[in-house]
């Protein structure tokens, strides 16, 4: 019977939760000309203190644990060191692919966490209300990620000839947190791990095994650094927000 009523109450969001934050940082930047985009500056702040910060500030989320390449753990602790978050922070080592980082982090994890929300580090700008409605979400529908509306038109194309011409009014970009319940993502990324599938959004591995992932609202501001002309457009909105760290 107790085991009913703590579900019930789980899934009305009713139940005291943690949730982790994991946030894969071990990729090669390959698209910034051999620049580590995570240290590059936005504003005099480094791409993956200010992505670490932004979930901090978020009330849902209990601990921060960072993957990143070896050769990186100590350039990343002193990146670090000098901003103090207010809740406990672990830096571990990643592995060659993001699903490896993702699963190294998540293994350091408190095992208090019922929920995890995975954070792209090249994501410094999300809004705290963004990671909130995502957390909220996947407590009671156990997979939640924020998204918006494409601007562009999107073509279906092969060998530079378009096939098909999707509806606008269908088509979301995804971004992160992506937030999941523990075991869920667990399972998700073994499975995905065992299948050798390669796994860029972590919703595409808990969509493999059938679970319905739900979407929140997400925000144009939370852009994810890909090229040296994002780092400009990151600087325009920090200048805009006049936010202070």
């Amino acid at each position: 019977m107790f085991g009913l009523v703590k579900k019930w109450l789980a899934r009305r969001g009713e139940e005291p939760f943690f949730c982790s934050a994991v946030v894969p940082a071990a990729g090669a930047s390959s698209r910034m000309g051999g620049q580590n985009k995570l240290f590059a500056p936005v504003d005099g702040v480094p791409v993956l203190v200010r992505s670490v910060l932004a979930l901090s500030r978020a009330s849902c989320i209990h601990e921060v644990v960072v993957a990143v390449r070896e050769s990186d753990l100590l350039d990343a602790a002193e990146l670090l060191r000098p901003y103090p978050l207010g809740k406990p922070l672990k830096l571990v080592v990643g592995g060659a692919t993001r699903l490896e980082s993702v699963m190294a982090a998540l293994r350091e994890c408190s095992g208090e966490a019922t929920l995890v929300a995975v954070h792209d580090a090249a994501r410094p700008l999300v809004p705290p209300e963004v990671v909130e409605e995502a957390v909220e979400k996947a407590r009671t529908c156990y997979a939640a990620a924020p998204a918006v509306p494409v601007k562009d038109t999107i073509k279906v194309a092969e060998n530079g000839v378009v096939r098909q011409t999707p509806d606008r009014a269908t088509l979301y970009a995804v971004q992160t947190p992506q937030v999941f319940d523990r075991d869920l993502l667990a399972s998700a990324l073994q499975a995905a791990l065992d299948q050798r599938l390669p796994v860029t959004d972590d919703c595409s591995a808990v969509e493999r095994l059938g679970k319905a992932v739900y979407l929140t609202a997400g925000s144009y501001e939370n852009i994810k650094i890909t090229t040296p002309e994002d780092l400009l457009i990151a600087q325009a909105i920090c200048e805009g927000r006049e936010e202070a760290l």
